[in-house]
């Protein structure tokens, strides 16, 4: 009796991950008319962003052959963001034949998922650490603020650097270390000068002769307005609505490049 029911809920098990497997597969596109460097089906990024997107991306290739694909997607459908990226990115065949010198970054608008292909020959340059920094360091922080063009501005540019052999991930690393710090050391000051505030107000209110302890002196009013100015600023990138086709194509369309699975994701 234990052997047949232990089969029974064997044979469930197997029945649901394979039919969740048949449910889970994405239907990638077949390779567009206009190849280009993205494809926003999330509609993530307006016109004017993903115009300097695609210039920025076109430019790079021109120059230096390597092919920069960005496509977002509303869903993954229960797909791996990593295997589904690598997958398209074969299917498209995204870079140069005999330089396997593609990448891709795909993003799942809904899962909040983001991942960075790159093709067998940037693997020597484009190493799974440094794309992991990328897309935690540089690209995440800002979608996480729904930055997402800046994101992927300063992401590319990362990539760009990284290729050209000049890219510091420490340096990346310090620079957030010392916002992170900055954050814990402002709201630390305004608490101290409250408090010396405070304690000014309550030394200089007793005896006929003192102030009134209500009323703010030249030293209140100068840090008091100091402190209002000079805060941490920051612009706002909104998520327009736009879809695949500005900025033209890539020149002679996609290579043949081949992918090996190099590459790191990362969530939001």
């Amino acid at each position: 009796m234990y052997l047949k029911s232990t089969k029974n809920l064997f044979v469930l098990v197997v029945f649901t991950l394979i039919t969740a497997i048949s449910f889970a597969q994405y239907s990638i596109p077949k390779i567009p008319k206009t190849e280009t460097a993205v494809y926003d089906k999330a509609d993530i990024l307006d016109q004017d962003e993903e115009l300097a997107l695609t210039r920025k991306l076109i430019s790079y290739a021109d120059t230096t052959s390597t092919q920069i694909v960005f496509v977002s997607i509303k869903s993954l459908q229960g797909e791996n963001i990593n295997l589904l990226a690598a997958e398209w990115a074969e299917k498209w065949n995204i870079g140069q034949q005999k330089n396997d010198n593609g990448l891709i970054i795909l993003m799942s608008e809904n899962d909040r998922e983001i991942s960075i292909q790159n093709g067998y020959g940037l693997e020597p340059y484009l190493t799974d650490l440094t794309t992991s920094t990328i897309i935690n360091q540089i690209i995440i922080p800002e979608f996480k603020k729904a930055n997402y063009y800046k994101g992927l501005d300063q992401g590319t540019s990362a990539i760009f650097e990284v290729l050209a052999g000049k890219f510091d991930p420490q340096a990346i690393k310090n620079k957030n270390s010392d916002v992170s710090w900055s954050f814990l050391i402002f709201p630390i000051l305004i608490v101290i000068v409250i408090f010396i505030i405070a304690s000014r107000r309550k030394n200089n209110g007793g005896g006929s002769g003192g102030r009134r302890s209500g009323s703010p002196d030249l030293f209140d009013i100068l840090v008091l307005s100091s402190l209002g100015r000079g805060g941490f600023g920051g612009g706002s990138f909104g998520s327009g609505s736009s879809s695949g086709g500005f900025g033209g194509g890539f020149s002679g369309g996609f290579g043949g490049g081949s992918f090996g699975g190099g590459g790191a994701s990362g969530s939001w």
